[in-house]
């Protein structure tokens, strides 16, 4: 199974990924495609991304059952925390805890 969500991409990437994945909402694809088609989707896509962002999870043979790749200026992070890939979501600034 693979999962690609992409942020502030151009529309014509996003019909591309359509051709081969399910759209469940915008800019969120999901499918079962081979290892060598994942790849090519993959560089699709970070040759296309135009400044935006995009992350690719997929199943593999590891401790949790799956990887992660991200591409540009994504809302989350990855991190890896002893072996463990975990995401990381932005602090929030001061000011927006005052509003």
């Amino acid at each position: 199974m693979v999962v690609i969500l992409l942020e502030r991409v151009p529309v014509s990437l996003r019909g591309d990924l359509s051709r081969w994945m399910l759209e469940l909402k915008a800019g969120v694809y999901v499918g079962k495609v081979s290892g060598m088609v994942r790849d090519k989707l993959w560089e699709r896509i970070c040759a296309n991304s135009r400044g935006g962002g995009a992350l690719l999870a997929h199943t593999t043979d590891n401790e949790q059952g799956f990887a992660f790749r991200f591409w540009g200026e994504t809302s989350r992070q990855i991190v890896d925390f002893e072996g463990l890939m975990l995401v990381q979501r932005p602090q929030e600034q001061e000011d927006d805890k005052t509003q």
